[in-house]
């Protein structure tokens, strides 16, 4: 697609990057009576005075505190990787010092802008505070994070704060503040050279002008729109703008030259792109010809090798899904980055850009699937667990008031304001960008308790990512569980890894990510499998995390994805995957199941098996929220465990083991249970206890982990007194294969005082097929039984006695004494016969539901079948209705059996959401 680069270039007046045809003071007229925007602009005020007073007593107060090479005045910089080594050459003038490291963790304090030493340049490096110690001590720059950039960021900020006052108020002297601080900054990398990695490593391919990465170049946009605020003012003082011209061209060629080109880098390099381009001229007024046109032109249209166009970049989506190949909290910051980007350069050319790209809008609305019921993400890879960015929605908004598309206005208004009304998003603007494209007022809509479930459905699958995610439940009753892999950016090497939420909180959270990407506590255990959810083989499972091809199969599911069904007591998902350090296979059925009330469990087998024969060992990993974890035996009484030492890394285990600390043991093969428990003040406890199936070899351990860095400060998935605390750890050790013997889990959350939905769980086997697994679950009334019949694969036989399974799962809730049953629930299923019931797939096999109501079963299927269903009450003759979009659309009498005159046969000659049997 060509842009319509000659509309943009008939205005060439500034300022221009976030606003046009109004002044300053119209502006501030027009806001003057909407507080949250107005707060934005008083605190600016308030803020630089006290900097302004600093100038007014000594005129280079801000200017020497710049990080410059003010003695050196070097040209070029040498790097080896991520680490500043060292510069070297002269200019004229002092030049503007690169980073530190790429690595943002350090020990050492950034000093405040009053602590910090005027024109400091010391070839002994920096002078700086430990933030252990408490003594200052000299230190290379390598070691102290992103202070250099991070001092010139934060002084060039309250430079573009200026020079926006400035262009609101006229008064002289933000403009007198900003313009001699902005033209040293801009003069000191005129004469300063891209930075050269003396090691030829990735590093040479992602440096920016004055950090590491040319995504992370913030000080470029307090630049730009410092130009831009200013421009009028230095044109009345005959400033020469030649230098400035020249580093927005050098530092966009530097963004055009130098990144990623196939993930998230691409868009965040295009939005600075974006800026430079409309801050320049058209090509003709530059000699070089890099003016509006050509920027524009790279960010949109032409690729090159380390930049994608937006154009090429937007094919990465999944155009079903609507989902980005990246872990949820960057998937939806690429939205937002998408969104400012389009919101730019629609202010430039009016001309509706965004309708031109439907794919960022479905992104935008695709992204709900990510909530927890809570209403914060997933955090799966290198993610937090936080609310969608509110920015994302205010700029759809934005969109649709000034293009006048009332009707997709007042949904996304309505979706906002439920976040407002449930305290996830007060409205305000954080910089200029949002003062100026944020509407003043939502659009009233009518209340909408359910918006966030119409933009969810039961299952979601993201295949780009290796994320299924089942729901099932309303309110505090709501249970979710969401099942990754590891496929896309920002993964993290996890096997099969699950997180889990009930009773309000994500009790079995991921760990998030470490402290930096290159910190070690990241790579040896945040990004690697001792922090999820999951099993190890031989304490070894390990891959490539980051950039990881390891996804999961999805072999089964119910329901089918982003669909909803009639039937709604249970999800599942049945996954399988190839662990490849110890060439093991492994498979994961999770299944949400209600129970006869509103409450309902979660269910987890996990099987797991090398390929080669020999000696194996497999370990269970759970974490969950709480203060303490029991381990209790079949009476619910606490079985005492004593300390071990086992794990780690001197037994040959991966590093991520010794992370685990106040670990404790108990060889049994006996089913236990265990229980963890949340406290919190004010409240009942939250407790979640697992009933663990007993095996021979199997080993049980309790630990404390390391933190979830997830788990931020009012992130809304656990309680604030548990944030920053040990993760309370289960490990299941198993000294043989898990497969045809499995782990089997029984998640029974509940709240103390409160109904607890599970009276007793009973782990069974058949002897004659010794992988099926057969779980029944009583419940709380004492009388009703959920009876769990679990297949490897849909191929599988069990047969005992008068009941016979060919396929994968069967689920049957029976009530004591009682011959009829309350449900039947089949998947993957070519054959079954239990009960007096009979279904029999034709061809394929089937997903099917069959639910008592009185005298009647209601029925849901997927595929053609053959269902044999037993006398009610001795009626030998029942109805058979058949529904489409609720019409019923044919009737017909059932046949007896020929082989067993005790059954009737109905035939479903194809998928209905719903037919009736009635006796």
């Amino acid at each position: 697609m060509i842009f319509p680069f000659a509309v943009i270039a008939q205005s060439e007046s500034h300022p221009r990057i976030y606003t046009a045809e109004q002044s300053g003071t119209q502006f501030l007229k027009n806001i003057a009576d909407v507080e949250w925007k107005k707060s934005l602009i008083d605190k600016k005020i308030e803020n630089l005075e006290k900097y302004l007073n600093y100038c007014k007593e000594d005129p280079t107060w801000m200017v020497s505190r710049l990080q410059m090479n003010w003695k050196t005045k070097h040209t070029k910089v040498f790097l080896k990787g991520g680490e500043f080594s060292h510069s070297s050459g002269e200019a004229p003038l002092p030049t503007v010092r690169f980073s530190g490291t790429r690595d943002w963790a350090t020990d050492y304090k950034k000093p405040k802008l009053e602590d910090v030493t005027p024109y400091f340049d010391d070839e002994r490096g920096f002078y700086l505070e430990p933030k252990k110690s408490g003594e200052k001590e000299w230190v290379h720059p390598s070691k102290i994070g992103h202070t250099i950039e991070g001092i010139n960021t934060e002084i060039m900020g309250l430079v573009e704060d200026a020079a926006f006052l400035y262009w609101i108020t006229g008064e002289k002297k933000y403009a007198e503040f900003a313009a001699p601080i902005y033209l040293k900054y801009i003069d000191g990398m005129f004469y300063r050279d891209a930075p050269i990695d003396l090691l030829n490593s990735n590093q040479a391919g992602i440096s920016g002008l004055a950090t590491f990465e040319v995504i992370h170049e913030k000080v470029l946009l307090n630049l730009l729109t410092t130009y831009d605020f200013l421009y009028n003012y230095f044109e009345s003082k005959n400033v020469n703008l030649d230098n400035s011209i020249a580093v927005f061209q050098k530092w966009g060629d530097q963004i055009i030259q130098k990144g990623i080109p196939d993930n998230n880098w691409n868009l965040f390099q295009a939005r600075f792109l974006t800026y430079v381009a409309l801050t320049l001229d058209s090509n003709a007024n530059y000699a070089n010809a890099k003016g509006r046109e050509y920027f524009l032109e790279y960010t949109f249209n032409t690729s090159t090798e380390r930049q994608l166009s937006i154009k090429e970049s937007l094919l990465v989506y999944d155009y079903e899904t609507g989902m980005w190949p990246e872990c949820a909290s960057y998937s939806v910051h690429v939205i937002t980055t998408l969104l400012d980007i389009f919101t730019l350069l629609d202010n430039a050319t009016n001309n509706n850009e965004l309708s031109n790209f439907p794919i960022i809008e479905k992104a935008a609305l695709a992204s709900f699937q990510y909530l927890f019921p809570s209403g914060y993400t997933v955090g799966f890879g290198d993610s937090n667990h936080n609310p969608l960015p509110p920015e994302n929605f205010e700029l759809l908004i934005a969109n649709y008031s000034k293009y006048n598309n009332d009707e997709k206005e007042a949904i996304i208004s309505g979706l906002l304001q439920q976040m407002i009304d449930k305290g996830e998003y007060k409205r305000k603007v954080e910089n200029l960008f949002q003062l100026f494209f944020y509407v003043d007022k939502l659009k009233p809509t009518e209340k909408n308790p359910n918006a966030l479930k119409e933009l969810t459905s039961p299952t979601f699958y993201a295949s780009n990512v290796s994320m299924f995610n089942q729901r099932l439940g309303e309110g505090d009753d709501a249970m979710m569980v969401s099942t990754t892999g590891s496929f896309g950016n920002h993964a993290h090497a996890n096997g099969v890894s699950i997180e889990l939420f009930a009773n309000k909180y994500v009790l079995g959270p991921d760990m998030g990510k470490g402290s930096s990407y290159w910190h070690e506590n990241h790579n040896e255990y945040y990004s690697k499998l001792p922090a999820h959810n999951t099993v190890i083989v031989d304490g070894k499972s390990d891959y490539e995390a980051m950039r990881s091809y390891h996804p999961f199969k999805l072999e089964n599911n119910f329901p089918a994805v982003s669909t909803t069904p009639n039937f709604d007591k249970l999800t599942f998902s049945n996954v399988s995957f190839f662990e490849p350090k110890t060439k093991a296979d492994q498979q994961r059925f999770t299944a949400l199941i209600k129970s006869n009330t509103s409450k309902g469990y979660i269910i987890d087998v996990f099987r797991s098996k090398k390929q080669e024969s020999g000696a194996q060992r497999h370990d269970y990993f759970y974490h969950n929220l709480g203060q303490s974890l029991q381990i209790l035996d079949s009476n619910s009484k606490e079985i005492y465990l004593k300390e071990t030492t086992d794990f780690g890394s001197e037994y040959g285990d991966i590093k991520g083991y010794d992370y685990l600390k106040n670990k404790k043991k108990i060889v049994t093969d006996k089913d236990i249970q265990a229980l963890f428990t949340l406290k919190s003040e004010g409240v009942s406890d939250n407790l979640m206890k697992l009933w663990i199936k007993g095996s021979k070899n199997q080993s049980i351990y309790t630990a404390l982990a390391p933190k979830a860095n997830l788990l931020k400060k009012g992130s809304g998935t656990a309680p604030k007194n548990v944030i920053g605390n040990p993760m309370q750890t289960l490990v299941i050790k198993r000294e043989s294969a898990a497969w045809d013997n499995p782990f089997a889990i029984v998640f029974n959350p509940y709240i103390k005082g409160e109904e607890n939905p599970i009276l007793d769980v009973e782990y069974s086997t058949i002897k004659e097929n010794p992988s099926t697994q057969v779980i029944d679950v009583l419940l709380s009334d004492k009388k009703t039984t959920d009876k769990i019949i679990l297949n490897t694969s849909e191929e599988d036989i069990v047969e005992q006695n008068r009941f016979y399974q060919k396929g994968l799962l069967s689920v049957t809730r029976k009530v004591e004494n009682s011959e009829s049953l309350s449900y039947l629930f089949l998947s993957g299923m070519y054959n079954y016969k239990k009960n007096g019931w009979g279904v029999i797939a034709s061809g394929m096999p089937v997903t099917i539901s069959i639910e008592r109501s009185g005298d009647t079963f209601v029925i849901e299927n997927n595929a053609p079948v053959l269902i044999k269903v037993p006398f009610l009450n001795g009626k030998k003759s029942a109805e058979l209705r058949v529904y489409e979009n609720g019409k019923l659309i044919a009737t017909r009498q059932g046949q007896i059996n020929r082989s067993n005159p005790e059954q009737l046969e109905f035939r479903l000659s194809k998928a209905y959401d719903k037919a009736v049997i009635v006796y």
